[in-house]
């Protein structure tokens, strides 16, 4: 888990939205995710062919579930499988009871939908209160949401938390940089939720046009998603935009944003485990791990009826713990998400997730948090990893010894983290392609290698 860090603008008594389910004694809570999953199981069961052919592998009719470790006995769920069952394979309502429709922004093969009955999206309102809450956000806040309003769930689901709770809500979505900064001051913005890369974006921008965040903004808090950020990120948007950032985590094929947030301790995602069964796999055997491991982390909706999800393979690793947080929840925490089990990338026999590669980036002294990995395999020869850096002005403007010195200190420390050599390139400012949503940090030229 991430070292507790000390609040910009500390808050005493912190709320909880939903008390009774957030701090349920252990046990408690168990029993009820049981009568949950047995519901959701026996609705899959019946109205999902693939689930019913998986559960029939497993030998486990939903009957007969006596425990949370059963569903142990069940195979998983991928992204392959909402692929090949696309669009509408995968409900258990006819489609005139579906609301809403999302789809996930992969860019290969068919995108993965998400559909939600009323109930559904009432369950997203609930969770996404939950975040806000948790975040020391109440009904008089003003939300400024940069987070793109379509297919995508970020928009509409921070739109919905935020109505929910009874804050104001402006529903701004991404682009657009410049018009987003005059209205966050002329608005009175207290909160900014968006994508991590896009908020540094949004600072660069102030900067450029002498915008102090200290002395003409009012945003406090920060609630940033939708792709993996390292905690030396979260200094540099704390630092930049003067506020507290707050991660949280979700997906598409689960219910959106939602499924877990920090709370001031910072000090793991709170899930909401009323509404999400989570558990850890090894990737690779696909065990499951005990209490306290790192592993793969695997979901199962306890509450979503349009489209419910059953030993779902999120790919995303993380540490889970089911301690009791210092803020008084009970539910699990898991870590901030340190990389993807199916994104690693191997050089040269090597595994290395991103994720790695930025936390030492950002914690070098001179540089902009702006960067790219770049591979690529010559014909014969082994593989290039490339890391490209963005100076600071300050440091461009000492001149290349001091940018030499820099991107010096920058190679061997990622060759200490790695155990790999990487060619370091400290470019001038502006040089990398700025992102308005999740921004693209690889680009692996070896899959264009015949």
């Amino acid at each position: 888990m991430a070292k507790k860090k000390t609040r910009i603008n500390p808050l005493s008594d912190m709320p909880i939205w939903n008390r009774e389910m957030e701090t349920m004694p252990r046990a408690k809570l168990q029993k009820l995710q049981l009568e949950r999953l047995k519901e959701t199981l026996e609705r899959a069961y019946q109205c999902i062919p693939f689930y019913r052919r998986l559960l029939n592998d497993a030998r486990l009719k939903p009957t007969e579930v006596k425990s949370l470790a059963d569903l142990n006995r069940v195979g998983f769920t991928t992204k392959q499988d909402l692929r090949e069952h696309y669009p509408f394979g995968m409900l258990t309502v006819p489609l005139e009871q579906v609301v809403r429709i999302h789809a996930s922004s992969g860019t290969t093969g068919k995108p993965t939908v998400g559909a939600y009955n009323k109930h559904d999206l009432a369950v997203w309102a609930e969770v996404m209160a939950r975040v806000y809450t948790a975040a020391g956000v109440t009904k008089k806040d003003i939300v400024h949401n940069a987070y793109g309003y379509g297919l995508f769930t970020g928009g509409l689901g921070f739109h919905l938390g935020a109505e929910k709770i009874g804050a104001t809500v402006i529903p701004m979505s991404g682009g657009l940089s410049k018009r987003q900064i005059t209205l966050m001051e002329d608005f009175g913005a207290t909160v900014l939720a968006c994508t991590p890369s896009y908020a540094l974006v949004l600072a660069e921008t102030a900067h450029e046009t002498e915008l102090d965040f200290r002395s003409r903004m009012k945003v406090r808090v920060g609630i940033f998603g939708a792709e993996p950020w390292t905690e030396e990120m979260r200094q540099q948007i704390q630092e930049r935009m003067n506020l507290e950032a707050f991660d949280i985590y979700g997906l598409t094929e689960i219910i959106g944003p939602g499924v877990s947030i920090e709370c001031p301790e910072h000090n793991g995602l709170h899930i909401a485990e009323d509404h999400f069964l989570a558990q850890l796999i090894d990737s690779e055997t696909g065990e499951t791990l005990p209490n306290g491991g790192t592993g793969e982390l695997v979901i199962t909706t306890l509450t979503k009826e349009a489209m419910p999800m059953i030993r779902y393979r999120t790919r995303d690793r993380v540490t889970l713990t089911r301690e009791k947080c210092a803020c008084g929840r009970t539910v699990a925490r898991m870590s901030k998400v340190q990389g993807r089990t199916d994104d690693m990338l191997i050089v040269r026999g090597v595994n290395v997730f991103p994720s790695q590669i930025e936390e030492v980036v950002l914690g070098a002294d001179g540089v902009a948090p702006h960067y790219l990995i770049v591979l690529d395999r010559p014909k014969n020869e082994l593989d290039n990893l490339e890391v490209w850096v963005e100076a600071s002005p300050e440091l461009w403007g000492l001149g290349h010894e001091a940018v030499e010195h820099v991107q010096a200190r920058i190679y061997r420390d990622l060759q200490e983290t790695l155990g790999l050599s990487a060619r370091v390139s400290v470019l001038q400012p502006n040089a990398i392609q700025r992102s308005e949503g999740k921004a693209k940090r690889v680009i692996d030229k070896r899959e264009l290698v015949k």
